[in-house]
């Protein structure tokens, strides 16, 4: 190995760890002393009904592990939203769980909380999983109440979601196993199936508190809304469990019996290693924003037998397209490539910046694979589209819009990657957020924005300077430095990978190596929903 490649394996490697560090930190939850309270009143932890749910020696991806990371830190911070949620196996079934963390503020629900349960359900709906419910939460936290409340994508959305789950023969089961109040009542009453914790667990839309300040009847609350009396007397609850571990086992117990589902019918075939180690990808990922590298050395670390039969090789060479298979499932898949390319016209071409070429080659291969039935595998490392006056006449602008509408009507499920760079209306047509890919997921060396950081900064600085000369003001070398320095640190912070996961703007930061597990189940998931409708490009300007 050279000198280059140890270098660069050295910094991914460090990105690595201390992705794992803080991953490490987010499992606390609300902190140590709040676990141990939560164990000395029966209950386990979010994490660890989750875990005792799921299959043993199964693979799980959580979706959502840095939401809130750095967010309302004047309110206490609210790791990983409150609430954890996976995509995992029970009883054989691939399925999807949620479960609110009540280490975190008893497991109120912030603005954030309500964005991640509704992407859960998103998560659902598209890939017609089913869904279980852990439910563990004090209601909507009162302070930020104008941000979560009345609005289209708020909490009231969580419910109309269960409706029209139900509608769709979405399996939904809930378990209450801890506070389950005011609104929020309505959520595991409006699934399949509802259980609820002996002692531990409680519904009312109004506490005892409430109760006796509304309308002046004293009344506990294990009598107003405990396990005996929903399972007993109100009939809103189907199963009284005596723990959380014989809630979890009777959610098992019902998955065991649940049908078949019909299948998409994605072509898999039995999974093969990759031929060239994965674990070079390290070395081949260049530390440097400016350094080139060959995308097809990462895609050969990533599908099976390291086999990647490329489509319209010599044409469009900033953009890779081409077949393979991911833990056997057939894929096809659109990357950006990084190096410095020659056309056959002599001509160079940037690498990880998007051509008129590229775009109509990408185009063309999205429309290939939606004809086939093949998903889309984005790995995004994109600066943007190519300006200047040459691309300008030369129709960027048509040509990547006609690639930005094969990518918006693409019916075929899509699973977005980001490697490196993700930036401007490159981000949109490699099928960033916006463009409803299934999964979306970061490695550590990602970066999400408009810009680059040194190009922001310089732009802004730029603005700052010609704002301070209207006033008849100059900067010093000494204070442009600072003000630039400035700029770049602020725009740097919001640029990182997880200032994007803490929002959802990304499903996780990943382990490269993690790559095809997530993946494989992505594809695994989507097979559950029936493609119902025709792709259609609509009207382009050819």
């Amino acid at each position: 190995m050279n000198l280059k490649f140890n270098k660069n394996e050295d910094h991914n490697k460090l990105l690595l760890s201390d992705l794992k560090r803080r991953f490490a930190q987010v499992k606390l939850g609300g902190g140590k002393a709040r676990i141990e309270k939560q164990h000395a009143q029966g209950k386990m932890t979010a994490r660890e009904r989750i875990d005792y749910l799921l299959d043993k020696n199964r693979d799980s991806v959580e979706i959502g592990g840095f939401v809130g990371d750095g967010m309302y830190e004047e309110h206490g911070g609210c790791p990983s939203g409150g609430v954890v949620i996976k995509i995992g196996y029970v009883s054989g079934k691939q399925c999807i769980v949620v479960a609110n963390d009540a280490t975190v503020k008893a497991g109120a629900w912030f603005p954030i909380t309500g964005k991640k349960n509704l992407r859960a359900q998103e998560i659902a709906m598209e890939n017609r999983l089913p869904i279980i419910y852990l439910v563990d939460s004090a209601g909507v936290y009162l302070p930020l109440q104008d941000e979560i409340f009345p609005d289209k994508e708020h909490f009231g959305r969580i419910f109309r979601n269960n409706a029209i789950m139900s509608s769709m023969g979405i399996t939904q089961i809930s378990a209450v196993m801890g506070s389950c109040v005011a609104g929020g009542a309505y959520l595991p009453i409006m699934s399949d199936e509802a259980l609820i914790v002996d002692k531990t667990g409680s519904i009312f839309l109004a506490g005892s508190y409430l109760v006796k300040a509304a309308i002046g009847e004293s009344i506990d609350n294990e009598t107003l809304g405990g396990a005996t009396t929903h399972c007993e007397v109100s009939g809103v609850t189907d199963y009284k469990a005596k723990d959380d571990s014989d809630a979890l086992t009777t959610i098992k117990n019902i998955m065991d019996k649940i049908g078949d589902f019909d299948k998409a019918g994605y072509n898999r075939k039995p999974a093969l290693k990759p031929k060239e180690n994965p674990e070079d990808i390290f070395g081949i990922l260049p530390a440097s924003r400016a350094d080139q590298y060959d995308m097809r050395e990462i895609i050969k670390r990533l599908v099976d037998e390291s086999e990647f039969e490329e489509y319209k090789e010599g044409y469009g060479q900033t953009i890779l397209t081409g077949y393979a298979r991911i833990d056997g499932w057939a894929v096809g898949i659109v990357a950006n490539q990084r190096k410095v390319v020659k056309t056959t016209k002599g001509e160079m071409q940037f690498g990880g910046v998007i051509y008129s070429d590229s775009a109509d080659k990408a185009t063309r291969f999205i429309a290939n694979c939606n004809q086939k039935k093949i998903p889309l595998v984005f790995l995004q490392d994109v600066t943007g589209f190519m300006v200047g006056s040459k691309s300008e006449h030369g129709g960027i602008i048509k040509d990547g819009a006609k690639m930005v509408n094969a990518v918006s009507n693409s019916v075929v499920p899509k699973f977005t990657i980001i490697i490196g760079n993700s930036y401007g209306a490159g981000n949109y047509a490699m099928c960033g957020k916006a463009y409803d890919p299934r999964l979306i997921v970061a490695w550590p060396s990602a970066e999400l924005a408009v810009m680059g950081g040194n190009s922001a900064a310089k732009v802004l600085l730029q603005i700052e300077k010609a704002s301070l000369k209207k006033k008849g003001e100059t900067l010093t070398e000494k204070k442009e430095t600072e003000l630039f320095n400035k700029i770049k640190k602020r725009y740097d912070d919001q640029v990182s990978p997880y200032y994007a996961a803490s929002r959802l703007w990304t499903d996780a930061i990943i382990n490269p190596l993690d790559t095809r597990k997530w993946i494989s189940m992505g594809i695994e998931a989507a097979n559950h929903a029936p493609i119902e409708k025709d792709f259609n490009l609509g009207v382009i300007q050819v």
